[in-house]
């Protein structure tokens, strides 16, 4: 199947999403409410470092977690331009630790992707249907991320001068009726793996037994519905793009009640 988490949702201003997640917002205005988030945009990212005084020393002792703009899809470091970026939307959470291009990130820069809810394509012999999965009591999903920042060797045009700061959506197998649309899903953190995920000092092994397929209870927790086709182009973006579809307006409707702990696969 096609590499999966390519569209989201991104609503919530970014003082709500401050308070849910215990985060300064240091956004600045930079990101404005997004109903087609897609590759290469600019997005909300949670992230947890040490605070860093007036000569660039961080403080040991001290964390600070606080909300950041980033741009979706990840440059490696090592990466001689930012064209890399947009072909690293995801990172597969069974391999990111042993990947070149993933794997400094993941032992060191781990961050969460708030999100309403994201898409992904139901795929028939002639038809593909969006559907849109997010909670039913309309809480942020956490998406596990990786971040890295990069900066060319030369950039003789002056078009990075900051650089850039970079991320990426960890993936699993899917789970439950999730996986009648698409093998793979966000790996999506309950708010009890937040802390974890985001200690700015735990290394790679720290984070493994959360590099797994989220538990039945936190499926049982979602909602999957089928929306417009409106969303497969990227100038669309509005609240109409969630509204639902009838289900018996698809060509091949999921069996729902097949929402039922992991997928055997």
């Amino acid at each position: 199947m096609s590499p999966m988490c390519g569209r989201y949702a991104s609503i919530k201003a970014p003082a709500d999403l401050a308070d849910e997640f215990r985060a300064v917002d240091v956004t600045d205005g930079a990101v404005q409410p997004d109903y087609n988030v897609a590759p290469t945009k600019n997005i909300v990212a949670v992230v947890e470092r040490h605070p860093r005084d007036a000569e660039g020393v961080p403080d040991p002792d001290t964390t600070e977690r606080s909300l950041r703009v980033l741009r979706w899809g990840l440059v490696p470091f090592w990466s001689k331009d930012a064209k890399a970026g947009a072909r690293m939307i995801n990172a597969r959470s069974e391999t990111a630790a042993t990947k070149p291009s993933f794997r400094r990130a993941l032992a060191a820069r781990r961050c969460l992707l708030p999100a309403e809810g994201w898409f992904e394509w139901q795929r028939g012999e002639n038809h593909k249907q969006p559907y849109y999965t997010h909670y039913q009591d309309g809480s942020s999903l956490a998406m596990a991320g990786v971040w890295e920042y990069w900066k060319p060797e030369q950039d003789p045009e002056n078009r990075y001068p900051d650089g850039l700061v970079t991320a990426s959506v960890l993936t699993t197998a899917a789970v439950g009726v999730l996986a009648q649309v698409h093998d793979r899903m966000p790996l999506v953190l309950a708010p009890s793996a937040w802390d974890a995920w985001l200690d700015p000092d735990a290394g790679t092994d720290a984070v493994a037994s959360l590099l797994v397929p989220p538990p039945a209870e936190l499926v049982a927790a979602l909602e999957l519905r089928p929306v417009s086709a409106m969303v497969n182009n990227v100038r669309n973006n509005g609240p109409e793009l969630l509204d639902p579809l009838p289900p018996d307006t698809l060509a091949d409707p999921l069996q729902l009640d097949l929402l039922a702990g992991p997928n055997p696969a």
